[in-house]
């Protein structure tokens, strides 16, 4: 079912995870993407796929993956804190995703120090999944975080398999709070909000008269540019959007230097005029 002539440069090794496509998929809250065009991105060789928890097609698509299951990773955002919590969220992950494993559950949003500590408590989710992954229900465990230095923090423990962090061209603050930490550890990075909350794909009050914004594409390649990042999650609304950035997969260009430049001074006019972020 896996579509495997990927190009070199859009597969990664992974530790316990194996090779795996840089251009992972998610869905969130407020995209919409049925069962059949997750099922479209993994036979185009999409094989990571990160779900946030909702009854979407993304659920419904690994629920139908059968004897397929064993190409495609599954990543989860994991909510809970304490083990009881966490318990019952994995048993329930596990039927509604019709699968006996999963490949990555990563802690969902540790944006405080109370929180990890909450976690690995002797009576925190952790004790939870660390069983799970010692038992192979849990293949990995990862932490998701918009808090840079909580997140680098966290990875320095050892109890982590890798990182979710917020990257891109207009959020780049990782490569000086996370990058050389996971560097080090050789710890994987996977990176959400790619295009800014698609503000990168817009245009600014300060654009060059002859400027021109990216695509979607342009942007998640930016991300990719980086040997720092694994993987770069896209989370597109619909299949039309999907197919434009499925067209990665098959472009054979590599981003010059000039075009990156570009887009780095593009995000940074686009962090100027947008919400303030971290």
């Amino acid at each position: 079912m896996v579509h495997t002539s990927l190009k070199p440069s859009m597969t990664h090794t992974v530790a316990g995870l194996g090779d795996v496509c840089r251009l992972g998929l998610a869905t969130r809250g407020n995209t919409t993407l049925d069962a059949e065009s997750v099922l479209l991105a993994v036979r185009r060789g999409v094989n990571y796929l990160n779900w946030c928890g909702h009854d979407d097609g993304m659920r419904e698509a690994i629920a139908r993956l059968g004897a397929c299951r064993a190409d495609v990773r599954v990543a989860i955002q994991f909510s809970s804190r304490t083990a009881d919590e966490a318990q019952r969220e994995l048993d329930q992950t596990l039927r509604a995703l019709n699968t006996d494993y999963i490949d990555v559950a990563t802690y969902y949003y540790v944006e405080h120090q109370e929180e990890w500590e909450t976690i690995v408590s002797p009576s925190g989710a952790a004790q939870v999944l660390e069983q799970a992954r010692r038992a192979g229900t849990v293949r990995a465990i990862g932490l998701t975080s918009h808090q840079r230095p909580l997140a680098a923090q966290c990875a320095e423990t050892g109890r982590l398999d890798l990182l979710m962090i917020r990257y891109n061209a207009a959020h780049r603050g990782a490569e000086q709070d996370v990058f050389p930490v996971t560097r080090r550890l050789n710890l994987p990075v996977v990176a959400f909000t790619c295009l800014r909350w698609r503000t990168l794909l817009e245009p600014t009050p300060d654009d060059p008269v002859d400027f021109s914004v990216p695509s979607a594409v342009d942007c998640y390649r930016w991300v990719l540019g980086s040997p720092d990042v694994s993987i770069a999650l896209m989370a597109p609304n619909g299949e039309q959007e999907l197919l434009e950035n499925l067209a990665i997969l098959e472009d054979r260009q590599r981003m010059t230097d000039r075009h990156r430049l570009l887009l780095t001074q593009h995000g940074d006019r686009v962090r100027c005029h947008g919400r303030p972020f971290p």
